[in-house]
Protein backbone atom coordinates (compact mmCIF):
# COMPACT_ATOMS: atom_id res chain seq x y z
CA UNK A 1 0.00 0.00 0.00
CA UNK A 2 1.45 2.94 -1.15
CA UNK A 3 0.16 6.48 0.76
CA UNK A 4 0.22 9.82 -1.56
CA UNK A 5 -0.38 12.97 -0.11
CA UNK A 6 -0.94 16.04 -2.16
CA UNK A 7 -3.31 13.12 -4.58
CA UNK A 8 -4.83 16.10 -6.43
CA UNK A 9 -2.34 18.21 -6.96
CA UNK A 10 -0.85 18.86 -9.93
CA UNK A 11 2.04 15.50 -9.47
CA UNK A 12 -0.16 13.28 -7.25
CA UNK A 13 -2.87 12.83 -9.61
CA UNK A 14 -0.41 11.38 -12.18
CA UNK A 15 1.05 9.83 -9.76
CA UNK A 16 -2.07 7.98 -8.71
CA UNK A 17 -2.84 6.85 -12.29
CA UNK A 18 0.74 5.72 -13.05
CA UNK A 19 1.00 3.24 -9.68
CA UNK A 20 -2.54 2.13 -10.14
CA UNK A 21 -1.24 1.31 -13.48
CA UNK A 22 1.86 -0.23 -12.70
CA UNK A 23 -0.83 -2.46 -10.43
CA UNK A 24 0.36 -1.14 -7.12
CA UNK A 25 -2.54 -0.64 -4.12
CA UNK A 26 -2.78 3.14 -3.74
CA UNK A 27 -4.01 5.43 -0.73
CA UNK A 28 -4.97 9.07 -1.38
CA UNK A 29 -4.65 11.17 0.91
CA UNK A 30 -7.23 14.79 0.85
CA UNK A 31 -8.74 17.27 3.01
CA UNK A 32 -11.96 16.88 0.74
CA UNK A 33 -12.68 12.89 -0.35
CA UNK A 34 -15.97 14.39 -1.88
CA UNK A 35 -14.60 16.10 -4.68
CA UNK A 36 -11.28 14.80 -4.77
CA UNK A 37 -12.29 12.92 -8.73
CA UNK A 38 -9.66 10.46 -8.67
CA UNK A 39 -10.00 7.05 -10.14
CA UNK A 40 -12.40 4.14 -8.88
CA UNK A 41 -9.39 1.86 -8.33
CA UNK A 42 -7.57 4.39 -5.52
CA UNK A 43 -8.45 4.28 -1.70
CA UNK A 44 -9.68 7.95 -1.16
CA UNK A 45 -9.45 8.97 2.51
CA UNK A 46 -9.67 12.19 4.52
CA UNK A 47 -6.25 13.98 5.78
CA UNK A 48 -6.61 16.66 8.19
CA UNK A 49 -4.19 18.24 10.42
CA UNK A 50 -6.59 19.69 12.47
CA UNK A 51 -7.63 16.13 13.04
CA UNK A 52 -5.25 13.97 14.03
CA UNK A 53 -6.83 10.89 13.69
CA UNK A 54 -7.14 10.65 10.33
CA UNK A 55 -3.53 10.84 9.54
CA UNK A 56 -3.31 7.49 11.55
CA UNK A 57 -5.85 6.48 9.94
CA UNK A 58 -4.42 7.00 6.34
CA UNK A 59 -1.04 5.40 6.94
CA UNK A 60 -2.13 2.14 8.73
CA UNK A 61 -1.26 -0.43 6.41
CA UNK A 62 0.81 1.47 4.23
CA UNK A 63 4.65 0.50 3.19
CA UNK A 64 5.67 3.82 1.52
CA UNK A 65 4.37 7.07 1.07
CA UNK A 66 5.08 10.01 -0.88
CA UNK A 67 5.20 13.24 0.80
CA UNK A 68 4.16 16.39 -0.96
CA UNK A 69 5.70 19.88 0.38
CA UNK A 70 2.39 21.95 -0.05
CA UNK A 71 -0.02 19.46 1.06
CA UNK A 72 2.13 18.58 4.51
CA UNK A 73 4.59 20.47 5.48
CA UNK A 74 2.47 22.58 8.17
CA UNK A 75 2.56 19.08 9.86
CA UNK A 76 5.22 17.26 8.30
CA UNK A 77 6.89 16.45 11.56
CA UNK A 78 3.84 14.60 13.13
CA UNK A 79 3.21 13.07 9.89
CA UNK A 80 6.81 11.29 10.04
CA UNK A 81 6.46 10.39 13.77
CA UNK A 82 2.89 8.58 12.96
CA UNK A 83 4.53 6.96 9.74
CA UNK A 84 7.56 5.39 12.10
CA UNK A 85 4.65 4.37 14.75
CA UNK A 86 2.48 2.91 11.35
CA UNK A 87 5.64 0.82 10.66
CA UNK A 88 5.87 2.61 7.02
CA UNK A 89 9.57 1.69 5.32
CA UNK A 90 10.52 4.79 3.17
CA UNK A 91 9.15 7.79 1.98
CA UNK A 92 9.85 9.62 -1.02
CA UNK A 93 9.60 13.81 -0.94
CA UNK A 94 8.81 16.05 -3.86
CA UNK A 95 11.81 18.68 -2.91
CA UNK A 96 13.52 21.53 -4.56
CA UNK A 97 17.19 22.01 -5.83
CA UNK A 98 17.48 25.11 -4.16
CA UNK A 99 18.49 23.18 -1.43
CA UNK A 100 22.74 23.48 -0.74
CA UNK A 101 24.15 20.83 0.81
CA UNK A 102 27.12 22.36 1.98
CA UNK A 103 24.61 23.53 5.34
CA UNK A 104 24.10 26.89 3.92
CA UNK A 105 20.78 27.84 2.39
CA UNK A 106 20.97 31.32 0.33
CA UNK A 107 17.14 31.09 -1.28
CA UNK A 108 13.95 30.82 1.00
CA UNK A 109 12.51 27.85 -1.06
CA UNK A 110 15.53 26.15 -0.60
CA UNK A 111 15.76 26.26 3.44
CA UNK A 112 12.38 25.44 3.54
CA UNK A 113 12.67 21.99 1.48
CA UNK A 114 16.12 21.45 3.43
CA UNK A 115 13.91 21.80 7.01
CA UNK A 116 11.80 19.09 5.38
CA UNK A 117 14.56 16.66 4.45
CA UNK A 118 15.93 16.82 7.67
CA UNK A 119 12.87 15.80 9.41
CA UNK A 120 12.44 12.79 6.71
CA UNK A 121 15.91 12.02 7.32
CA UNK A 122 15.59 11.49 11.29
CA UNK A 123 12.29 9.75 11.37
CA UNK A 124 13.71 5.86 11.39
CA UNK A 125 12.33 5.28 7.52
CA UNK A 126 13.99 5.04 4.20
CA UNK A 127 14.29 8.46 2.67
CA UNK A 128 14.79 9.55 -1.41
CA UNK A 129 14.16 13.01 -2.17
CA UNK A 130 13.50 14.43 -5.75
CA UNK A 131 14.52 18.03 -6.28
CA UNK A 132 12.40 19.04 -8.84
CA UNK A 133 12.79 22.19 -10.98
CA UNK A 134 10.11 24.89 -12.45
CA UNK A 135 6.59 23.09 -13.03
CA UNK A 136 6.19 23.56 -16.49
CA UNK A 137 2.14 24.43 -15.57
CA UNK A 138 3.63 27.29 -13.03
CA UNK A 139 2.66 29.21 -16.44
CA UNK A 140 -0.77 28.88 -15.85
CA UNK A 141 -0.44 31.64 -13.95
CA UNK A 142 -0.47 33.41 -16.96
CA UNK A 143 -3.95 32.05 -18.35
CA UNK A 144 -5.84 35.44 -16.41
CA UNK A 145 -3.64 38.19 -18.15
CA UNK A 146 -3.33 36.31 -21.23
CA UNK A 147 -6.90 35.85 -21.57
CA UNK A 148 -8.14 39.49 -20.69
CA UNK A 149 -5.34 41.50 -22.45
CA UNK A 150 -3.19 39.49 -24.04
CA UNK A 151 -0.31 40.50 -22.00
CA UNK A 152 2.38 38.33 -19.89
CA UNK A 153 3.92 40.52 -16.85
CA UNK A 154 7.04 39.18 -14.94
CA UNK A 155 9.96 40.13 -13.48
CA UNK A 156 13.65 38.47 -15.05
CA UNK A 157 11.68 37.72 -18.44
CA UNK A 158 15.32 36.53 -19.37
CA UNK A 159 15.54 34.16 -16.68
CA UNK A 160 16.15 30.73 -18.04
CA UNK A 161 15.12 27.25 -16.68
CA UNK A 162 14.43 23.43 -17.90
CA UNK A 163 10.77 23.45 -16.68
CA UNK A 164 9.53 20.09 -15.82
CA UNK A 165 6.54 18.36 -17.08
CA UNK A 166 4.20 17.15 -14.18
CA UNK A 167 3.72 13.62 -15.84
CA UNK A 168 7.39 13.26 -15.72
CA UNK A 169 8.16 14.15 -12.06
CA UNK A 170 5.12 11.50 -11.36
CA UNK A 171 6.72 8.89 -13.26
CA UNK A 172 9.76 9.28 -11.64
CA UNK A 173 8.10 9.05 -8.62
CA UNK A 174 6.51 6.12 -9.31
CA UNK A 175 9.52 4.20 -10.60
CA UNK A 176 11.26 5.58 -7.01
CA UNK A 177 7.76 3.98 -4.91
CA UNK A 178 7.81 0.62 -7.11
CA UNK A 179 11.36 -0.04 -6.92
CA UNK A 180 14.08 -0.95 -4.44
CA UNK A 181 17.60 0.46 -4.52
CA UNK A 182 16.78 4.74 -4.36
CA UNK A 183 17.15 4.75 -0.31
CA UNK A 184 19.50 8.06 0.35
CA UNK A 185 19.40 9.49 -3.28
CA UNK A 186 18.61 12.85 -3.65
CA UNK A 187 17.96 13.07 -7.62
CA UNK A 188 17.49 16.26 -9.76
CA UNK A 189 15.39 16.21 -11.88
CA UNK A 190 14.28 18.71 -14.72
CA UNK A 191 13.22 19.34 -18.26
CA UNK A 192 15.22 18.34 -21.14
CA UNK A 193 15.30 22.82 -22.45
CA UNK A 194 16.79 25.34 -21.19
CA UNK A 195 14.37 28.30 -21.59
CA UNK A 196 13.76 31.75 -20.75
CA UNK A 197 10.47 33.26 -19.52
CA UNK A 198 10.19 35.22 -22.72
CA UNK A 199 10.77 31.86 -25.17
CA UNK A 200 7.91 30.52 -22.47
CA UNK A 201 5.73 33.00 -23.30
CA UNK A 202 6.11 33.14 -27.10
CA UNK A 203 5.82 29.35 -27.55
CA UNK A 204 2.74 29.78 -25.73
CA UNK A 205 1.51 32.43 -27.73
CA UNK A 206 2.24 30.67 -31.28
CA UNK A 207 0.32 27.60 -29.63
CA UNK A 208 -2.96 29.47 -28.91
CA UNK A 209 -2.30 31.63 -32.25
CA UNK A 210 -2.24 35.03 -30.47
CA UNK A 211 0.84 37.16 -30.45
CA UNK A 212 1.27 38.03 -26.36
CA UNK A 213 2.67 41.43 -25.35
CA UNK A 214 5.59 41.27 -22.84
CA UNK A 215 6.01 43.48 -19.82
CA UNK A 216 8.86 42.92 -17.00
CA UNK A 217 8.10 43.68 -13.88
CA UNK A 218 10.06 45.03 -11.18
CA UNK A 219 11.16 42.40 -8.90
CA UNK A 220 9.93 44.80 -5.72
CA UNK A 221 6.05 45.13 -7.63
CA UNK A 222 5.99 41.40 -8.44
CA UNK A 223 7.40 40.83 -5.05
CA UNK A 224 4.67 43.04 -3.30
CA UNK A 225 1.72 41.70 -5.33
CA UNK A 226 2.51 38.02 -4.89
CA UNK A 227 3.07 38.26 -0.88
CA UNK A 228 -0.24 40.10 -0.63
CA UNK A 229 -2.10 37.07 -2.88
CA UNK A 230 -0.12 34.38 -0.29
CA UNK A 231 -1.06 35.60 2.60
CA UNK A 232 -4.80 36.28 1.27
CA UNK A 233 -4.57 32.42 0.31
CA UNK A 234 -3.65 31.58 3.14
CA UNK A 235 -6.50 33.19 5.34
CA UNK A 236 -8.53 31.39 3.21
CA UNK A 237 -7.71 28.55 4.75
CA UNK A 238 -8.22 24.48 2.84
CA UNK A 239 -11.44 24.44 0.78
CA UNK A 240 -12.29 28.03 1.15
CA UNK A 241 -12.65 29.77 -2.51
CA UNK A 242 -9.51 31.07 -3.61
CA UNK A 243 -8.14 34.74 -4.75
CA UNK A 244 -7.34 35.33 -8.41
CA UNK A 245 -3.48 34.80 -8.77
CA UNK A 246 -2.32 38.61 -8.56
CA UNK A 247 -1.65 40.46 -11.89
CA UNK A 248 0.74 43.52 -10.71
CA UNK A 249 1.36 46.24 -13.17
CA UNK A 250 4.50 48.12 -13.00
CA UNK A 251 4.49 51.68 -11.42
Amino acid sequence: MILVTGATGKVGRHLVDGLLGAGAEVRALTRDPAAAKLPAGAEVVLGDPGQPETIAAALAGATRVFVNVTAVGGYITELMAAAARAGVRSAVLLSSPAIRDNGVQPYSIGAHHKAIEDVIMVSGLQWTFLRCGGFAANTLAWAPMIRAEGVVRAPYLDAAIAPIAEQDIAAAAGRVLLEDGHAGARYVLTGPESITQAEQARAIGAAIGRTLRLEELPPAVFRQAATAFMLTARRCGPGAARPAAPRPRPR
